[in-house]
């Protein structure tokens, strides 16, 4: 089949090289991708936000498959746009992307469904906000009821700091804090059947030991030694298929890729959000470790036969994501500093470095173009092991001003 994957990140990196070494993928494009996917396939300029572009790029290229990496193209509605031109997609329709693009329409789909999460309270005005405060008191988690790439929450003691938050935005969804490490699992579903991956720990703020602002995500790790015996079986049963049960009795099948974010609380699992589409940096880390084809996976998916498709195969032992970030991210990421090195990183066994925010200058040198500018990908015998080639090939970078984290899967919850 012809793939065209839409999106310019180091997640969308991870899926076109996942699908290079599919058989059953005969082809592979990019949309707007990349300096380093453009290294690998070809790739074409478009506004993913622009439903009918997608679309009409799809048509152009006789793509098989069109597979939607980010959140925001899926809310505008990409995927109904290049199904309406009787192409299969992977990735919800608008409608059904609300779970990502609302935080309280997800409170409202998990109360439908009977889905373990926060105590929540939807708020659109200051005095709301106030109350929501004072009644769930400190830490104060405040989330950014729409898309805000990944920083849209503030978790902290101070409350002046929340209330900030909070009046940024348009509406917030104030909840109780959840004390406990995070999980995600990704889950995919042709709206009926789900198919689960293997679970990863991402980690979100900027500095270690869970310093600093939030990110879109500084690194990641799998699979998870300490999470509970079932905890896959049992997250399926007390969230993913009702959420799916849900959303089909609503008239919005979702079908695509289902992001769980989890917390193990000491009162049991507890939905922290859900996404529309795979999520960075864990993909990185998961995706290294798919030995089985992604492309039979995904087609299966949007075209409502996973329930026919063989589970997926996984590689024994781990891998460890270590992003290189620039100077100054996330408040202020410089851009346009040279990237070197890259070579020799990626020549180290078990190392795989993707690229997430690059270009190439007027000179032909690759350059940073965005804040988080690459993924390392450790993979090992074990954790231990995955986590020495990532940080082996991290030191060979160099990236003026560049940060990463250096605690990543050293401290495992």
């Amino acid at each position: 089949m012809k793939v065209l994957v839409i999106g310019s990140g180091a997640r969308e990196h991870a899926i076109v090289r996942c699908l290079l070494r599919d058989p059953e993928v005969a082809e592979v494009q990019a949309a707007p991708g990349n300096a380093g996917i453009a290294a690998e396939v070809p790739v074409h300029p478009v506004n993913a936000e622009r439903d009918e572009a997608v679309a009409d790029l799809a048509a152009r290229l006789d793509a098989d498959l069109v597979v939607v990496g980010p959140e925001a193209p899926l809310v505008a509605g990409a995927a109904d746009a290049v199904r309406a031109r009787g192409i299969a997609c992977f990735g919800p329709a608008s409608r059904a992307a609300r779970l990502e693009g609302s935080k309280a329409y997800a409170k409202d789909v998990m109360a439908a469904a009977g889905v373990p999460t926060a105590m929540a309270v939807v708020c659109d005005t200051r005095a709301e906000v106030e109350d929501a405060l004072d009644r769930f008191g400190a830490p104060f988690v405040v989330k950014d009821d729409g898309l805000a790439g990944g920083k849209g929450v503030v978790v902290t003691h101070d409350r002046a700091a929340a209330l900030t938050h909070a009046q940024a935005c348009d509406r917030v969804v104030v909840e109780e804090f959840l004390d406990g490490p995070e999980v995600s699992l990704f889950c995919v579903t042709d709206g009926m059947s789900v198919v689960p991956l293997t679970p990863a720990q991402d980690y979100k703020r900027a500095y270690d030991g869970d310093a600093g602002p939030n990110t879109g995500g500084m690194g990641a790790y799998t699979p998870l030694p300490w999470a509970p015996d079932g905890f896959v079986d049992d997250v399926l049963e007390r969230v993913v298929r009702p959420t799916v049960a849900e959303m089909h009795r609503r008239g919005t099948p979702f079908t695509g890729l289902l992001y769980v974010g989890l917390a193990l609380t000491p009162r049991g699992v507890r939905v922290v959000e859900f996404n529309a589409r795979f999520g960075d940096p864990e993909t990185q880390a998961v995706l290294a470790r798919l030995r089985s084809g992604l492309g039979g996976l995904l087609w299966a998916a949007a075209t409502g036969t996973l329930a026919q498709h063989p589970q997926p195969i996984w590689q024994d032992g781990a891998a460890v994501t270590v992003v290189v970030a620039a100077h100054g991210y996330p408040e202020a990421a410089r851009k346009g500093d040279r990237v070197l090195g890259l070579d020799k990183a990626a020549a180290v066994p078990g190392v795989e470095v993707l690229h997430a925010g690059t270009r190439l200058d007027a000179d032909g040198e690759l350059v940073s173009s965005g804040g988080r500018v690459l993924s390392v990908t450790g993979v090992g015998a074990d954790l231990e092991d995955a986590r020495a080639r990532a940080y082996e090939a991290v030191g060979l970078i160099q990236l003026d001003g560049g940060q990463h984290r250096g605690d990543i899967a050293a401290a495992l919850s």
